[in-house]
């Protein structure tokens, strides 16, 4: 650690706690309570950030209701979140390239609804200036995902790309991105997100009963490649649109993916691919939105409101202290 910070750290304090969110049990919303728990401390190789905001994931409100990812452990009380921004507070032996007070962003499996996180020092990353404290602690999730995915899909210049849920936190992204690459982009949508979908770049459909044929209609010169973000057997269209099944996936039916024969996508998430999504945000090409914040004690209101599946961008909570911020994502 620069300046010769290595061990010196805020969660060293004998007794110190902070406070978190966490379960006690699998279940609903209202298990996710906020108390006070031991504050961690860093080990070899680790980081200690003070958190100032926390995205908040569907994948977050699963593991709530039962779900474990592949590889965790859950240990109750557990406290749920993988993706955060937040100020460098110590690190352990070993870590260098960070200083205390450095602004970063990063992610884990779990662990991030709180005001201290401990976190290898390889899934964190320096937080440009000009990216808004909101957009950069609700940044990795949906931005790995959709940029992986747009990787897997081989989505290049001249192209068509539909996306499924296009007004979400993960399609919001992956429009952005495939435009960027030069491609054209048709997004399902309900009518109320077609303005916000069209901002974005793309042509809007609405989702629902004739999709089928109405993104025929909006795309006449075919669809090259699909990502479905939204589930509810849109796989099924996909596959009557675009002729090579390997260019279709999805990441939320998992199901379909096994009887169709299309990709299932899981974020290969890096400090290199969140890296470059923060230099994108940085220089204007990628605009992370911001459609609700929730302060911390209120984290099983946003676990409600992202499980309704409706509404566009992200949902972030503000952690730190005193801190504010706009829908917009300015502190």
């Amino acid at each position: 650690m620069n300046n010769g910070a290595e061990g010196m750290t805020e969660g060293t304090t004998p007794g110190a706690t902070m406070r978190a969110a966490a379960i006690d049990a699998f279940g609903p919303a209202e298990n996710l309570t906020v108390r006070d728990l031991p504050r961690p401390v860093p080990a070899p190789g680790e980081l200690l950030v003070r958190v100032r905001t926390a995205g908040v994931q569907l994948t977050d409100a699963a593991i709530r209701d039962g779900w474990t990812p592949p590889g965790a452990t859950i240990e109750f009380p557990q406290v749920l979140g993988n993706e955060f921004a937040g100020t460098v507070a110590g690190a352990g032996a070993g870590v260098t390239g960070f200083s205390v007070g450095d602004e970063v962003a990063g992610y884990r499996v779990l662990g991030c609804y709180a005001e201290y996180v401990t976190v290898p020092a390889e899934q964190v990353v320096h937080k440009p200036a000009e990216v808004p404290w909101l957009a950069a602690g609700a940044l990795s999730a949906s931005g790995q995902t959709a940029h992986t995915a747009l990787e897997r899909l081989r989505v290049g210049e001249g192209e068509t790309l539909l996306v499924h849920g296009a007004a979400g936190g993960v399609g919001t992204v992956a429009v952005q991105l495939a435009v960027a690459r030069g491609a054209r982009v048709v997004g399902t949508a309900s009518p109320a997100n077609h303005e916000y979908v069209r901002s974005l770049s793309a042509v809007p459909v609405e989702y629902g009963e004739g999709q089928l044929q109405r993104i025929r209609a909006a795309a006449p010169q075919g669809v090259d490649a699909a990502l479905d973000a939204a589930g509810h057997e849109n796989l099924r269209t996909a596959v009557e649109l675009v002729g090579d099944r390997s260019r279709i996936g999805t990441i939320v039916d998992i199901a379909l993916v096994k009887e169709l024969g299309c990709q299932w996508i899981s974020s290969d998430r890096s400090a290199a691919r969140l890296r470059e999504l923060l230099d994108l945000c940085a220089k204007g090409r990628l605009t992370i939105t911001i459609r609700e914040t929730f302060p911390l004690d209120e984290v099983w209101k946003a676990h409600l409101d992202v499980e309704t599946g409706h509404g566009r961008g992200k949902i972030a909570l503000v952690v730190g202290a005193g801190e504010h911020a706009d829908s917009d994502g300015t502190p």
